[in-house]
């Protein structure tokens, strides 16, 4: 179906049939109730199929799975089918259910989405970001913010541990 938007009928309620099926980066089957006189459906049915837990686990994981969401919803057209684009976004969740992202993972994400929507291939020189930012007229502000958190998890990462180096030996 695509991007579509939905309300969940008394999600809310304690005893929601939507209890535990509904977050950020859940992976769903839905069932929705189409309507007539706007682009908001009525969510009747989810069942869960993937909660990539991982991903909460570090702020690090959950800021780059919402730069690939801003990303994703950059390009979708609503009610409009692209399996591509949710294959996509399912692979970044599977790796970041399980990896802490870097630079190469956020490229490799924007390198593949500039590919799926045409504007950008291997070939090509420049950046498959600023492809993306020269289709869309802009790309998500997170991206600023995760490129930061990445360079700076990097370098802490890389630093000296003082406390594991041999006693007597300083840098």
């Amino acid at each position: 179906m695509g991007c579509i938007q939905t309300m969940a009928k008394g999600a809310r309620r304690a005893k929601s049939p939507f209890a535990g099926k509904l977050d950020l980066f859940y992976e769903a089957e839905i069932q929705i109730a189409p309507s007539r006189k706007s682009t908001l459906h009525t969510l009747t049915e989810v069942v869960l199929r993937n909660a990539f837990p991982g991903i909460r686990t570090s702020y690090l994981r959950t800021q780059a799975a919402a730069y690939f969401v801003e990303l994703i919803e950059l390009c979708t057209e609503r009610d409009h089918c692209e399996p591509e684009l949710f294959e996509l976004l399912q692979r970044a969740f599977r790796y970041l259910d399980h990896n802490e992202p870097d630079a190469r993972a956020v490229r490799h994400f924007e390198a593949e989405l500039a590919r799926i929507t045409g504007v950008h291939h291997d070939a090509m020189k420049g950046e498959p970001a600023a492809a993306l930012g020269n289709l869309f007229g802009k790309l998500p502000l997170g991206r600023t913010q995760l490129l930061k958190t990445i360079r700076a998890a990097t370098t802490a990462a890389e630093a000296p541990n003082p406390k594991l180096q041999a006693p007597g030996k300083h840098q």
